[in-house]
């Protein structure tokens, strides 16, 4: 009985430990730089403290969802209602939220950038919620964003 409890221990730990591992940039100059060095698209997310929690326990606490992002996009995650942000982060989060036609909150959006005489200019590839269909089905409709020609 203790060995099958240890176990069961040893299998829950690994997977909150792997769940656990995502790195969510808050800072969208560095994320800019870190996606273009490794050529992947950012996945802005959109949220605010008083926004449904089901994407991020339902999708984005998931092993899936860790080994999809590490090898396909750059995190960032802007909260909308964050009062320890200076006012322009603030202003610059509502700048695109509105820009990339964010409409409800959570909401994730994936997009390229690129800096040219410090000023940044966004290629919006498409946006995304909450998939009740679980992280299977999120994964899959992000790949058709992301790669729409396959």
């Amino acid at each position: 009985m203790t060995q099958k409890l240890l176990i069961l221990l040893f299998f829950l730990g690994s997977f909150f430990v792997r769940s656990q591992g995502l790195v969510w940039s808050t800072n969208l100059t560095d994320a800019i730089a870190i996606s273009n060095e490794q050529r992947k698209p950012l996945l802005i997310f959109f949220t605010a403290s008083n926004a449904p929690e089901k994407i991020q326990t339902e999708i984005f606490n998931t092993p899936d969802f860790l080994n999809w992002s590490n090898k396909n996009v750059v995190l960032v995650k802007l909260d909308l209602s964050d009062t320890s942000a200076s006012q322009s982060v603030r202003e610059q989060n509502v700048s695109l939220k509105n820009a990339f036609g964010i409409d409800e909150l959570p909401q994730a959006c994936f997009a390229t950038a690129a800096m040219r005489t410090g000023k940044t200019n966004f290629n919006s590839l498409g946006k995304i919620g909450y998939n009740s269909s679980g992280v299977k089905a999120w994964i899959a409709e992000s790949n058709l964003i992301l790669n729409p020609e396959e």
